[in-house]
């Protein structure tokens, strides 16, 4: 029996009748490059969420930076106070005001103090008459009798005469006796007696009662 099979020729085999696959057709989407595009989405999305977090929270170093700026605040103030505590002290200037330079002259008396210039007139001896008991003026006993006629005085008349400065002088040239003149108003009993009055005390010396 003959075999029904087709002789094989040598030329060229036929072609393959099944469709090939074009480079211009369709990518096919295979599985894995759809759950690696899914991670990919997922990846971005997730990012998404964490920048919104992100941006979301930051609120949080603008009140923080607000806490800072209000504690700083008081320490601004006071410096502010403290500079113009410091603006208003009293700026000090070098160096010491010198000292007056001292004067070889001899120091001024002080203004109550008297001086030579108020010294009273004075005589080198009595008048014609003689002296005038002194002894009759209160407080003036024999040694300041002589103490007054060593200084020239003799008469009523001469203390009578004496100003408030001379009176001063008086006093403070009264060896022993410094004020004994103001004290017992020596002037006031010598215009007494320089008049031809008398005084309690006076009378009493005249009588020889009290010397």
């Amino acid at each position: 029996m003959t075999s029904s099979a087709p002789a094989t020729t040598g030329g060229a085999a036929p072609a393959s009748t099944a469709p090939a696959s074009t480079a211009s057709g369709p990518a096919s989407s295979s599985p894995g490059s759809e759950t690696a595009a899914s991670a990919t989405s997922g990846s971005d999305a997730d990012a998404g969420v964490r920048a919104s977090g992100t941006e979301a929270a930051s609120p949080e170093p603008d009140a923080s930076r607000s806490e800072q700026a209000a504690a700083a605040a008081p320490s601004a103030a006071a410096g502010v106070a403290g500079a113009g505590a410091a603006s208003a002290m009293p700026v000090e200037t070098g160096g010491e005001t010198p000292p007056a330079p001292a004067t070889a002259d001899t120091p001024e008396a002080a203004p109550d103090e008297p001086t030579d210039a108020d010294r009273p007139a004075t005589l080198d001896a009595p008048r014609e008459g003689g002296a005038d008991d002194l002894k009759q003026i209160k407080g003036v006993g024999p040694k300041l009798e002589k103490l007054l006629n060593s200084m020239g005085f003799y008469h009523f008349d001469q203390v009578a005469a004496w100003t408030d400065r001379e009176l001063a002088w008086v006093d403070s040239n009264l060896e022993g006796f410094k004020g004994r003149a103001s004290r017992d108003d020596w002037v006031g009993q010598a215009r007494t007696l320089a008049d031809g009055g008398s005084t309690s005390f006076s009378e009493k010396v005249k009588g020889g009662d009290v010397y």
